[in-house]
């Protein structure tokens, strides 16, 4: 009789690795399928969990270590943080989007002949240049700028809802977000812990990792994206004081453009200038420029201030992160994409200086 552990053979082991393989790959595709809806509100819970943590550190301490009434009140507070605002600001950027596209409609009808940017210093000498060299007549800019104006708010009225509400998804995909918040927020340390440990790095590299990350997180959100709505509701003070229509509308617009390295928020005023500009009202045109250039400059001061202490995360980092993470995971990715980016760097980082390090050992 054979015993029970003979040794195995070659066949044995091949199959007995491949049957492993086979059955993890069809796990994990099955487990893709499970959490592929949950991404958003996966994504957001867990993000806004480590925004909390501090907080809820805190919090747990002061209420004498009940973590579970900690994460309910934070919960809540976000709840209520982001309901309200996000409500408003939907609603709010609908209805001036559609008055927007009115005003614009009404100002091609008052201007049929776009007399007055023909009188305009720099618009009327690149409209006759254009004429003049490519027969470009100004009927034909006129429709142009009109059509492209149109579609662009039409756009934008579409998108109102996803910029604010939709950010989060729909109504039950921000019950779950809030749902699953409660316990990210709670069994936040568990989790990370959890994480930690099955990461194949040394205790050091992974406390220096996490750290990291932590700094990475703050410094973007911070530096990039409350700079980012600063500017935005100063663009949109701007233009409400020189009457200019859809305030908040091109405040939203500004705070997009803002998180984007070389665009920045002269995408939206300096066009503005242009038009006061070419409506003769100087004296707005000149304090529109003026205020543009303060709420431009103000990033150089604002996000060092923000991100003192915190780390450093490059222009093109950020530019990169944003931009695809916008593509790939939607709003979610203006974070995400720049976080993502920064721990593949730090990872590339820690792997030199592993490497640099055995080097050095070897040499001596």
């Amino acid at each position: 009789m054979e015993p029970e552990d003979a040794p195995s053979t070659s066949a044995d082991v091949f199959y007995a690795r491949t049957f492993a393989v086979l059955t993890l790959l069809l796990l994990g595709f099955l487990l893709y399928l499970i959490m592929e809806p949950l991404f958003t509100p996966l994504g957001w819970a867990l993000f806004i969990a480590m925004l909390l943590s501090p907080i809820h550190d805190w919090l747990a301490v002061k209420l004498g270590g009940r973590e579970n009434l900690s994460a309910s009140l934070l919960t809540l507070l976000t709840f209520l943080l982001l309901i309200g605002p996000f409500t408003a600001l939907g609603a709010a950027f609908g209805v001036q989007t559609a008055q927007l596209l009115q005003y614009v409609q009404r100002l091609a009808g008052e201007h049929k002949e776009l007399g007055d940017l023909m009188t305009a210093p720099v618009i009327g000498t690149a409209l006759t240049w254009l004429q003049q060299n490519f027969g470009i007549t100004i009927g034909q800019v006129q429709g142009w700028l009109a059509e492209g104006t149109r579609t662009m708010l039409q756009f934008l009225a579409s998108l109102g809802g996803r910029i604010f509400l939709g950010a989060l998804g729909t109504v039950v995909t921000f019950v779950i977000m809030m749902f699953l918040l409660f316990f990210m927020i709670r069994d936040q340390h568990e989790i990370v812990s959890t994480v930690r440990a099955l990461i194949p790095m040394s205790s050091h590299d992974k406390g220096r990792l996490f750290a990291h990350l932590g700094s990475v997180m703050r410094a973007i959100v911070y530096g990039t994206g409350v700079t980012a709505v600063v500017q935005g509701i100063l663009v949109a003070i701007g233009f409400a004081i020189v009457g200019l229509p859809a305030p908040i509308v091109f405040g939203a617009m500004a705070a997009l453009f803002a998180l984007v390295p070389m665009a920045g928020t002269p995408v939206v005023w300096a066009p503005a200038v242009i038009v006061l500009a070419v409506q003769q009202r100087w004296v707005a045109a000149g304090f529109l420029l003026g205020w543009g250039i303060v709420v431009t400059t103000l990033d150089n001061f604002l996000r060092p201030y923000l991100v003192s202490g915190r780390a450093q995360v490059h222009t093109i980092t950020v530019f990169v992160g944003v931009l695809g993470g916008v593509l790939a995971f939607g709003a979610l990715g203006i974070f995400l994409g720049p976080l993502l980016l920064a721990l593949v760097i730090a990872l590339i980082r820690f792997t030199l200086e592993v490497r640099s390090a055995e080097r050095a050992v070897g040499d001596g």
